[in-house]
């Protein structure tokens, strides 16, 4: 076992092996699969030791290389939930394909990305309620009504 995530080889392998979209786990089981007496103190403390960030955490790595991302992190019960990645129409193996190694800096790429789709016609009054008091008015006695009927048939069951 060598490189960076070394240690991390023997969960991947075993993710890799599973073929449920939901792999659930004890903390001790993880232990047992990478051959450890037991994880690291700040794995049982911290969920942020689960994150899905492989750029800050080398254990990410093995998880994230194998199809999985972290989910459902409990730490008071010692457990976490792995769930496999859908690769965008079979395209990649995983979405950790497309990511830049690059550190991006600015706005987001997509802000200003419907620029120019739509526009709001000159004197529309964006503050102005979207139904007229009379609508409204309807709408709340049509919910009530429901409200009404529903709590009707919960008493009687």
């Amino acid at each position: 076992m060598s490189g960076q995530g070394g240690k991390y080889e023997r969960l991947k392998a075993y993710l890799q092996t599973q073929s449920a979209s939901r792999v659930s786990m004890k903390f001790s089981e993880i232990a047992t699969v990478l051959g450890i007496p037991g994880l690291p103190k700040s794995a049982v403390m911290y969920r942020t030791w689960w994150s899905n960030d492989a750029r800050n955490h080398v254990q990410a790595n093995a998880w994230l290389d194998a199809g999985y991302r972290t989910e459902q992190v409990d730490t008071n019960k010692n457990t976490v939930v792995f769930v496999r990645e859908r690769a965008a129409h079979g395209v990649a193996e995983n979405a950790r394909e497309f990511e830049s190694s690059d550190k991006h800096t600015g706005p987001h790429p997509m802000i200003g990305a419907l620029k120019g789709t739509f526009s709001i016609e000159e004197g529309w009054d964006l503050t102005k309620p979207a139904l007229d008091p009379e609508e409204l008015e309807a709408w709340e006695a049509k919910l009530d009504r429901m409200a009404d009927a529903l709590q009707e048939n919960l008493s009687r069951k």
